[in-house]
């Protein structure tokens, strides 16, 4: 018996590890890995763990959100977020610039403005404004599917929620800021009248030129108070709200209309208007836009460009520059503008009112730009001289030649003829020198330091055209069409394969050549030249830096082989010998266009390239040749390299005197001229007469004595000829082809040719 109740003890309490007899197993809730599953299904989750998922989360949501909704206040309105003026400041980040934005607001009445100023806005904006209760779950919806495809972030905002956004928390792009944004909507929905909200709505959205509401709008667009608006022009500045700036009828008068008649069509649909009324209206009539005084001045030019290169980058809209409260530090050096607006501001006082002059000063090691003048005065001329403006390039045009020539293996001592005047093309056109002299056979060298045209145009047959325009294009000049509205901006009008390019016939913008010669001071390593260093929002985070990795473009050793030769330019006699009295290494070369058009002179040492150029627009708008002021003639070693140098002396004050890089074993082992020849004096009767007679013929800076001009043996053609040969004439280039003029009506120099005449005459 004691036996069995010991056995009887071995087994376990009913229900307890087996099913009671006929009953079954007890489940439990989670049961994973689930036992009476196979190897994939034992995994998966039974429907009553899914259910209680999907039930937790909106369980979780529903609790989030009310906590959200009894936690967030309506706030205070914030003057800051309605209207955060951007502030741009000088390279040290404190010293302040100017301001974007002159800033204008000015309550109305609702009661106070015509019905239709509303309509018209609710038609563009909110088609539901009268019944939604302050958010729209669709279009949140589809901005967020949009976001999640990777589209640019969207809020599917209502009227509510874009008046929320404006007047209480500024500009909210994150999730957590629209979440809270769609809460305070709901909020103001229940406590406020939908007039109220229309009202303060109209008095507080941005429409662009620095007016905040309606009120200001209306009198910075059509000089009236809002009250006093019509149909159409209610309908116009409802239709650009989305993207004020860039829709402005100034800007982008075809968007503009497209988005004023879609406003129109908008309201005949809502019944706000007949289509026989619609049909009756035109298109309004806006006023000038009246720029803030921190645009007026050379400043001005500084302000717009680092605006526009901001806008350039797709990481802002020019409406955010104008709102967001920024911070943009440029990389403009206060001292270094200074001196170049004191450079420019030396020329003789009898200069030509029509007479521009530009100054663009960048590190070649970074791309920041350290000063630009780029006009005299922003206000005046909205257009600016550096990035707008072209002008012939002339002979700066001409180490690109003897680059490709390097490239190809030849050395800064192979030689050439350099009588003039030279007939190319099997006699259909010559090219002559500057002063008309001929220095025997000569080397790469001589050539670069006195500008010999015959011998480039030699050489550029030898290298080949196109190898000279492929140089080109790789140091910086733009070559395009591109097949975008920025098509202007990214081709270089007369930069062709035509024998005679290397004269100089391209008329790209000075930053074009500033990129291009930083590329030569940076020993092949190009960077973007930019004028914006960093962003930072109004909350002191970093946003942009315009910073940019350097990329090879040319081999160390070629280039080192160029500012060898480009050095010599600037050695006593030679064409930039202004610019040698810097007192420390100096390349560079200078470039005067047949007329003269245009006169350049860029110099570099190797923390810094400075470029100057010269041109003059008719009353036409057109290209014209320079006239004559002061006691100089107009060439890129005269004008040009005085204001260069007048800069320089101020701008490398204290900084490090640095030398170029030795010339590389590779270039060969140097030589001296075989001959010393003295130049002869110019023919005052050349063989071709220029296009446009300047009023006093160039001469060169020292009086040559003349020597009898020795016959060539045998005189060089070309293996193919220029497409339209002109022969030159002038001081520094002769015999380019064209191609380089002017855009006939707005000063956009470079745009169409001016009669062949495309030769540097200004060496």
């Amino acid at each position: 018996m004691v036996k069995n109740a010991a056995n009887s003890g071995k087994h376990s309490p009913k229900g307890v590890g087996h099913a009671a007899k006929g009953g079954k197993p007890k489940k439990k809730f989670w049961n994973y890995p689930r036992a009476d599953k196979g190897p994939i299904h034992r995994w998966l989750p039974s429907w009553r763990v899914v259910l209680a998922s999907i039930f937790g989360v909106i369980g979780l949501g529903v609790a989030a959100f009310a906590v959200l909704y009894v936690s967030v206040s309506i706030p205070e309105p914030d003057d800051l977020a309605i209207a955060q003026s951007t502030r741009v400041y000088y390279e040290d980040g404190e010293t302040e610039m100017g301001s974007f934005a002159d800033i204008s607001r000015e309550s109305v009445q609702i009661s106070d403005l015509p019905d239709y100023v509303g309509h018209a806005v609710i038609s563009s904006e909110d088609k539901s404004f009268y019944t939604n209760n302050g958010i729209d779950l669709r279009g949140i919806g589809r901005a967020l599917v949009n976001n999640v495809r990777g589209g640019a972030t969207q809020g599917g905002s209502t009227l509510t929620q874009q008046y929320v956004e404006r007047y209480y928390l500024g500009t909210t792009t994150s999730y957590t800021g629209k979440l809270k944004e769609a809460i305070i909507a709901l909020k103001i929905d229940r406590e406020q009248s939908k007039d109220e909200i229309l009202q303060n709505y109209l008095n507080t959205i941005y429409f662009g030129r620095g007016a905040y509401g309606i009120e200001m709008a209306a009198q910075r667009y059509f000089g009236v108070s809002a009250s006093e608006l019509d149909v159409s022009q209610s309908a116009l500045l409802a239709g650009i709200i989305p993207a004020p700036s860039a829709w402005d009828p100034e800007n982008s008068p075809e968007k503009a209309e497209s988005r004023w008649q879609g406003v129109l069509g908008n309201m005949v649909s809502e019944g706000y208007l007949t289509q026989e009324e619609a049909d009756d209206l035109e298109f309004p009539e806006t006023i000038s836009t009246e720029l803030s005084d921190d645009f007026e001045g050379p400043d001005g030019y500084l302000l717009s460009t680092a605006k526009s290169e901001l806008v350039a980058s797709g990481e802002f809209t020019a409406d955010e520059i104008n709102t967001r409260g920024l911070k943009i530090v440029t990389t403009i050096d206060e001292d270094m503008q200074q001196a170049a607006v004191d450079a420019v501001d030396s020329l003789p006082e009898d200069r030509p009112d029509n007479n521009y002059v530009t100054l663009t000063s960048a590190d070649p090691r970074t791309g920041a730009i350290y000063a630009m003048y780029a006009g005299a005065d922003y206000k005046e001329r909205e257009r600016n001289g550096v990035t707008q403006d072209r002008a012939q390039a002339g002979s700066t045009f001409k180490p690109f030649a003897l680059l490709a020539h390097i490239e190809q293996g030849g050395t800064l001592w192979d030689t050439y003829e350099s009588y003039s005047p030279m007939s190319f093309g099997n006699g259909d056109f010559e090219v002559q020198n500057f002063d008309g002299s001929n220095r025997g056979r000569i080397p790469l060298t001589t050539a670069t330091a006195y500008s010999v045209n015959t011998v480039f145009v030699q050489l550029n047959q030898q290298v080949g055209p196109a190898a000279t325009r492929d140089v080109a294009v790789r140091a910086g000049i733009p070559d395009g069409p591109a097949e975008d509205e920025a098509a202007a901006a990214n081709e270089t009008p007369g930069l062709n394969d035509d024998l005679t390019n290397v004269l100089g016939s391209a008329s790209p913008h000075p930053i074009n050549m500033v990129t291009a010669y930083s590329t030569f001071a940076n020993r092949g390593v190009q960077h973007d030249t930019h004028i914006v260093k960093e962003v930072y929002d109004s909350d002191g985070n970093l946003v942009y830096s315009g910073e940019n990795e350097g990329e090879k473009v040319f081999e160390q050793d070629d280039i080192d082989t160029l500012n060898y030769a480009l050095q010599g330019t600037s050695e006593p006699g030679a064409t930039a010998a202004t610019a040698g009295q810097l007192g420390r290494p100096v390349a560079g070369k200078t470039g005067t266009s047949s007329g003269p058009w245009s006169a350049w002179y860029i110099g570099y040492i190797p923390q810094m390239v400075t470029a100057v150029d010269m041109y003059q627009i008719g009353e036409d708008g057109g290209e014209e040749v320079l006239s004559p002021f002061g006691s100089k003639v107009l060439g890129g070693g005269q004008y040009p390299a005085d204001v260069w140098l007048a800069y320089m002396q101020k701008a490398t004050e204290g900084m490090e005197v640095e030398e170029f890089a030795d010339l590389p074993a590779s270039a060969g082992v140097p030589q001296p001229d075989p001959v010393e020849v003295t130049p002869e004096a110019p023919d005052p009767e050349p063989t071709t007469e220029p296009s446009v007679e300047p009023t006093t013929e160039p001469e060169p800076t020292e009086e040559p004595t003349t020597e009898p001009e020795p016959e060539p043996t045998e005189e060089p053609e070309p293996t193919t000829e220029p497409e339209e040969p002109v022969p030159g004439d002038s001081e520094d280039e002769g015999g380019g082809n064209g191609g380089g003029g002017q855009n006939g009506g707005n000063g956009n120099i470079g745009e169409q040719g001016n009669n062949g005449n495309s030769n540097d005459s200004g060496g």
